[in-house]
Parts: structure tokens; C-alpha cells; sequence
């Protein structure tokens, strides 16, 4: 599947017309492992393209890793297209694991505190985990 870039506006309240951009490529590791990796930022903007590019690269009965590791900055209703996509690869029997950087990983702890998705630090980790095992709990150094 061909790169795909979004355009997305900075805020005009800066006085910059520069626009960010979101990356998407898909890459195949093995026969049953898709990884979707996205660059730049991801909001309410955007989010839409993200969840249909995503959804085209779903593969059968196999594991989708998306990695948001070098994600800038994760609007908090993009926590909602994550879910789509668990619900969607739920439903096609595809295992979901996403690889989340520094954004991603503070808008989890807010919206998905039961750990409901399954995280994986990096995408070989991601590789080696079972289907079956829980998310990988984030530990707080204020605890």
C-alpha cells in the first residue's frame, strides 16, 4: 500500500499558514503481520483518513501493529478512532496492538486508564507478544 500524507493546518492564531503533515505506510513483516506507521500529528483534522487507511490494510485472520511511535502530538478524540479500529479488527478476528510514543501514550492514560488496548513499547515487542496477553500496564514514578 502506497504512503499517504495528510494536510493539516496549523492553528491560524499563530499566524502561520505552514501545514503539518501525517505519514501513513504500511509495510508487511511476515505473511500474517501488517504494521501501519504513522508520522507527525494526528487530530480531529486528519483522523478520518487515518482510520480508513488503517482499515484498508487490515489483514485476515492475522495481527495489525500500529506503530504512533513517532506520533508529535494525539488529539484526545483521536482516542476514538483507536477504539473503532480495536472494535473493526475485533470483529475480523485481527489481533490490535499499538506501539505508542510520548502523545499517544498521555491521551491513553486519560481515555483508556483500564488499559483496554493492547500497547507494546516498540514494534518487536509488538512481534513477540501472544494474543492473548494483557496491555502492558504504563508504571507512574508518583506511585
Amino acid at each position: 500500500m502506497p504512503t499517504i500524507s495528510v494536510a493539516k493546518r496549523t492553528n491560524p492564531h499563530h499566524g502561520s499558514h505552514a501545514h503539518q503533515r501525517a505519514h501513513f505506510t504500511t509495510r508487511h513483516l511476515t505473511a500474517s503481520t501488517v504494521v501501519v506507521t504513522v508520522h507527525g500529528d494526528l487530530d480531529a483534522s486528519n483522523a478520518a483518513h487515518f482510520t480508513e487507511y488503517t482499515l484498508k490494510s487490515l489483514p485476515e485472520n492475522a495481527r495489525l501493529i500500529l506503530d504512533l511511535s513517532d506520533v508529535g502530538f494525539f488529539g484526545a478524540a483521536c482516542f476514538a478512532t483507536l477504539h473503532t479500529l480495536n472494535v473493526r479488527c475485533a470483529g475480523a478476528r485481527v489481533d490490535l496492538l499499538v506501539v505508542p510514543g510520548k502523545a499517544v501514550s498521555r491521551v491513553l492514560r486519560i481515555c483508556d486508564p483500564d488499559a483496554g488496548l493492547i500497547t507494546a513499547p516498540d514494534v518487536p515487542s509488538a512481534m513477540s507478544r501472544k494474543g492473548d496477553q494483557r496491555p502492558l500496564q504504563l508504571v507512574s514514578e508518583n506511585t
